[in-house]
């Protein structure tokens, strides 16, 4: 009962700040809305990235990953912070000096109206279906395991455990992405990021002592000694992640998500100048480098506890089961919330995302282009609420999943891949047409589902190529097919970046203060040197 009570208090502890900070602030303008009104600082800029990547389907899934193959499989952390600046250095400021609210919307500049609505689509479809189901089927998996709901509530279902703490969940998610838009987002998320750390931290901490008997690095000894295999930065064929896909479809996974996915980058466009929004994302990059301490290490702890008693254990309970472990009841609580923001982070993002492709993108653009700034983002509500009804009724369909982590990355290859290559070709040539990108991104997504889903095909891709590879193979294709089409001389004349009678691209004057962060390259440099200097440590130690 202590447990639920801390839970309590410090979820209405974050509700009750984040109103306090946003309750006086524009939600009815579209900027106001979608963008925070272009006002994010650094700060909250950076704990938001970091929360919203780090929720449950990393807490839950990756250390699940790690239970089973260990430290390899921080390539989806660590290789992160390259991917960052990247994001920082080069995207960034493109992105920026457009004036644009969603990646779709770049992409009508370059190309068409058509091409927008087809990845408008993509995204929405691939949040409702895949992302928040999964966001909240993993919230609510760890969530059962962290607070005992069976003991709390006497409920002995699990089935129905997993029901009520999606609703729950969800509900409390919904409230934040519909009502507050992306400011109360991110303040929330800065938040929780905060406890995050704290929380993540110290469970490590207090396994290595569990397991050395009060000497956490005594434990950490004990584990190396005994599991020398789970801290090999590169991982065999047999892994997750094999050492030689990190230059494939990992690495190509890694760069979408941080440089193009909608979802994470949104609030990246709210920052209030171009120096603040580079600081921000390589603030965020420095975190990620830290991130296995909180989305591997328990994992692995994870591993030694409970390997040799229960060897049947799915290993998406693994770090449910350590929290309970090892955790004081009286932080049980504390740590259950910080937990259930980092799921409202990933879900209120994800919807919040969603809600606007739609209001941007479809609505205000194709079904009522006269519509307000207030019609947008009543919308936008609507829609939202229709989009979580949906995932709460469809996240428990994901029971039996036996490490969800790898079934998301699986998924997500489906649509990171076409877009992310379509979005390349439109940064780097204006000589490729909007017909080849709209046969591209369609044609990637037959290409990776028929290798996925269809027997024959997808026997042929596991027996020969592993998956990621296989990503890499069709994101070449789909450039040189781009590549390949007759060539366009100029943009199209449609939408942003059009270029004038003269060919210099016409961009509208940029919302904020272009001016770069000056240590912008030699931090990142920094920073890639000390991802690089890990891998080389951990794969000589």
């Amino acid at each position: 009962m202590l447990a639920f009570f801390t839970f309590v208090l410090f979820t209405v502890f974050v509700g009750v700040v984040t109103w306090l900070i946003t309750r006086n602030q524009e939600t009815d303008s579209a900027d106001g809305f979608f963008l925070a009104g272009r006002s994010l600082g650094a700060g909250v800029i950076a704990g938001s990235l970091l929360l919203t990547n780090l929720s449950t389907e990393q807490l839950v899934g990756l250390n699940g990953l790690a239970y089973k193959d260990g430290l390899c499989v921080m390539a989806w952390e660590v290789v992160a912070a390259m991917s960052l600046v990247v994001m920082a250095v080069f995207f960034l400021p493109r992105y920026l000096a457009r004036s644009i609210t969603t990646i779709p919307e770049f992409l009508q500049g370059r190309f068409d109206a058509q091409t927008r609505m087809i990845t408008d689509c993509i995204f929405i479809l691939a949040y409702m279906l895949i992302l928040l189901p999964i966001v909240l089927y993993s919230g609510a998996l760890g969530l059962r395991e962290i607070l005992d709901l069976k003991t709390l509530t006497r409920i002995e279902s699990d089935t129905t455990l997993l029901w009520l703490s999606i609703w729950v969940i969800g509900i409390i998610g919904s409230i934040y992405a519909i009502f507050g838009g992306l400011r109360s987002v991110a303040v929330s998320d800065t938040i929780n990021g905060c406890g995050l750390l704290v929380g993540g931290i110290l469970i490590s901490y207090l396994g290595l002592q569990y397991v050395g008997d009060g000497d956490w690095w005594g434990g950490l000894q004990t584990i190396k000694t005994a599991h020398p295999e789970k801290f090999q930065s590169l991982g065999g064929n047999d892994a997750q992640v094999p050492w030689h896909t990190l230059f494939s479809g990992v690495l190509l996974l890694n760069l979408f998500y941080w440089t193009t996915n909608q979802q994470i980058i949104q609030r990246t466009f709210a920052a209030k100048t171009l120096a603040h929004g580079q600081r921000g994302v390589l603030l965020a990059a420095f975190f990620k480098i830290l991130a296995p301490l909180i989305v591997v290490l328990p994992g692995i702890i994870a591993f030694h506890v409970f390997h040799s008693t229960d060897s049947e254990m799915i290993p998406d309970a693994a770090y449910g089961k350590l929290v309970r472990t090892v955790l004081p009841p009286v932080l049980t609580g504390f740590f259950a919330a910080v937990i259930v923001g980092a799921i409202l982070s990933s879900f209120n993002s994800a919807l919040n995302a969603t809600a606007t492709l739609f209001s941007t993108g479809i609505y205000r653009s194709h079904l009522r282009p006269n519509a307000s700034d207030r019609e947008t983002v009543y919308s936008s509500r609507i829609f939202g609420t229709i989009v979580a009804v949906g995932a709460m009724a469809t996240a428990p369909l994901l029971e039996g999943q036996k490490t969800i982590f790898e079934y998301l990355q699986k998924m997500n290859g489906l649509y990171f891949i076409p877009i992310f290559a379509v979005v390349l070709v439109g940064l780097f040539t204006k000589r490729v047409p909007p017909l080849a990108a709209k046969v591209g991104m369609i044609t990637g997504l037959v290409l990776i589902s028929v290798g996925f889903f269809v027997p024959g095909p997808k026997d042929w891709v596991a027996s020969y190529l592993y998956e990621f590879h296989f990503l890499g193979i069709v994101f070449v294709m789909l450039i040189v097919g781009m590549l390949l089409f007759p060539a366009q001389s100029a943009a199209t004349s449609e939408g942003l970046g059009a270029e004038s009678q003269t060919g210099q691209t016409a961009l509208p004057k940029p919302p904020v203060d272009m001016t770069p962060w000056p240590l912008v390259v030699p931090a990142g440099l920094l920073l890639v040197c000390i991802v690089v200097g890990i891998y080389v440590w951990f794969a000589l130690g």
